[in-house]
């Protein structure tokens, strides 16, 4: 019997974005990813790249505004695609936790998958701007 692809495909459009999520786990890193915030893109690359998941993402917001809504709404739509891709989450470990040096950064990931959500996000941050995206929108993209 074949096993059943994990895969989350969500679509979410408001007034202010509209985007598209389509995270497959069992992946290898292939990626397409199309946003407006070349930052949050090449994060977004990372992510696919080093966790092994294949991810398409397009959004298009109200950038003529600011970036919020867009930062925002793409994490609802990866938190929903990792939720709808783990299923019942049976066979995987509920808490885990990395340390990851990268660059001039050392990043201490620490997450619960208990359907309780809660972030604790110490982040110091002296730019105000990585390019177009805020720097006070990356916590909001966790948070979301």
């Amino acid at each position: 019997m074949a096993e059943e692809r994990r895969v989350g495909d969500i679509k979410r459009k408001t007034r202010e974005t509209e985007v598209f999520v389509e995270l497959e786990l069992d992946g290898n890193g292939l990626h397409q990813i199309d946003t407006e915030i070349t930052f949050l893109s090449h994060m977004l690359t990372l992510f696919a790249v080093h966790s092994l998941c294949n991810l398409k993402l397009a959004a298009r917001g109200d950038m003529e505004v600011d970036d919020h809504h867009t930062v925002e709404d793409i994490g609802i739509c990866m938190g929903e695609a990792i939720k709808m891709a783990l299923g019942d989450k049976k066979g995987i470990t509920r808490y885990g936790e990395a340390i990851i040096p990268m660059d001039e950064a050392l990043a201490r990931v620490i997450i619960d998958l208990s359907n309780r959500p809660g972030l604790f996000y110490d982040v110091p941050v002296t730019a105000e701007r990585l390019g177009v995206l805020s720097t006070e929108n990356i916590k909001e993209f966790f948070q979301a």
